[in-house]
């Protein structure tokens, strides 16, 4: 038998050591758990929650919803869906009189009208703080233009004369210029500031994301031209003396603008990655703009022309654009 001055045995230390780490261990695990869970916690989970308010109820969150319409374009004689993302309270009872702003938000080259509705473009996640109701027209790869050599691709006119006729019977919008906004990305972004400037009387704001704004400049049998741009190029532009080109050329509205006419545009807004191809073309619409004394916002951002870039800028748009339009108004519920 040891005396109590005798050393404990190894097994007995290995045993308090491994009791002790275990403790040890378990005290960090405890302390440690709920900030692991709070730093995983994506920032649009937190938002999406209800408020402390109505925890304690049985209120389930409103949703935007997003409404597929079926279309058929009688100008371009072909079948041109269109999506609309609605306000969270459209439906409810208590708004059946409530007329809402309506922006139209454009797709890119190569896109369609379930580009900005996709998982990845997130539009109805982050129309929820907006009471706006957002149309996602089909363009295909029209460039959003009357074309010079396809007669029946009338693109613009559908979009302006068509189009817009269509969602105001259709939904509850407010159908004056300060009600009505457009924007787009790349190909749309071009479409957008052009139905502006072309247009003003029917839009109170214009914005563009990474647009393709010297498209009716662009020589399609320009040797450094993607291939992929090439056909849309001839079938809307044609020849380089094609009388569509300067019609069409934003920078030529801009200069033509007479002084006294630049305030009665609607507001112009547009961005662009600073590591987009895009910029330079950004950059002198810009000037030309300043130049010219026309009202705009040009942010230039660090960002590529892709979805990232776009997703994150959409939501920055949504909020100038509800900004810029007058609020939802009540009147009579229009029949739907």
């Amino acid at each position: 038998m040891l005396s109590s001055n005798a050393a404990p045995p190894r097994h007995r230390i290995a045993a308090a050591q491994d009791a002790r780490t275990r403790l040890l261990s378990l005290l960090l695990l405890l302390l440690l758990v709920p900030v692991a869970t709070t730093a995983q916690t994506p920032a649009s989970a937190t938002a999406a929650r209800p408020s402390s308010s109505s925890a304690g109820s049985n209120a389930t969150p409103r949703v935007n919803k997003i409404e597929a319409v079926a279309f058929q374009s009688t100008l371009v004689g072909a079948a041109l869906p269109y999506n609309v993302v609605l306000p969270a309270d459209y439906a409810l009872p208590a708004a059946r009189a409530k007329r809402y702003p309506v922006l139209y938000l454009l797709h890119g080259l190569g896109g369609n009208a379930g580009d900005w509705v996709s998982d990845r473009a997130q539009l109805a996640r982050h129309a929820a703080p907006h009471e706006l109701i957002i149309v996602v027209p089909e363009g295909r790869d029209a460039w959003y233009t009357d074309s010079a050599t396809v007669p029946a691709d009338k693109y613009e006119t559908y979009f302006l004369e068509e189009l817009v006729t269509d969602v105001q019977r259709r939904f509850r919008t407010i159908e004056t210029r300060d009600g009505r906004a457009v924007a787009g990305l790349s190909m749309g972004g071009y479409g957008a500031l052009k139905f502006g400037l072309k247009q003003p009387e029917m839009f109170a704001f214009a914005a563009s994301m990474s647009g393709a704004l010297a498209v009716a400049s662009w020589d399609a049998d320009e040797p450094t031209m993607p291939e992929f741009v090439k056909p849309s190029l001839r079938r809307v532009f044609g020849a380089m003396d094609s009388p569509v080109r300067p019609v069409n050329d934003i920078f030529k509205l801009v200069r033509e603008t007479p002084a006294g006419r630049a305030s009665a545009l609607p507001f112009l807004y547009l961005d662009c990655g600073t590591e987009d191809f895009l910029i330079g073309s950004n950059r002198d619409f810009a000037g030309l703009l300043l130049q010219q004394k026309i009202p705009h916002e040009f942010r230039q951002l660090p960002g590529k022309h892709d979805w990232p870039y776009w997703n994150r800028q959409v939501q920055e748009v949504l909020r100038l654009a509800a900004q810029r339009m007058t609020r939802p108004q009540n009147a009579r519920a229009a029949a739907r």
